[in-house]
């Protein structure tokens, strides 16, 4: 292998890592602000359905790369739809504990 192809093989090792774990930005953001309104749920399940078969893929090759880059990449993003889900249901609670009753649910 050629030194080139060497320092390319390293940095998109590297890239693939830190590509794996940026939905934690997302989960990070959300968090912050307490809500996951603008965070698509069937995105991050294409995301891990994707993730999971190149995580497979990467074990019938025995690539070590592919593997350790998707394997962070399934965990962020699963964290990231865990913390989105919890936002979304802690939004559901608060909404439901707001709702006031109408004159037509008042009974006479």
């Amino acid at each position: 292998m050629s030194s080139l192809t060497e320092v390319l093989a390293v940095l998109a090792g590297g890239f693939g890592v830190v590509m794996g774990a940026s939905p934690l930005l997302q989960a990070l953001h959300s968090h912050r602000r307490e809500s996951s309104s603008d965070v698509s749920l069937a995105f991050l399940v294409v995301l891990i359905c994707g993730g999971t078969l190149w995580l497979l893929y990467g074990l019938a090759l025995g690539n070590i790369a592919i593997i350790v880059a998707n394997i962070v990449g399934v965990l962020s993003s699963s964290t990231t739809l865990m913390v989105a889900i919890r936002w979304r249901r802690h939004a559901e609670r608060v909404t439901s504990a707001l709702v006031v009753p109408t004159d037509d649910a008042v009974a006479p």
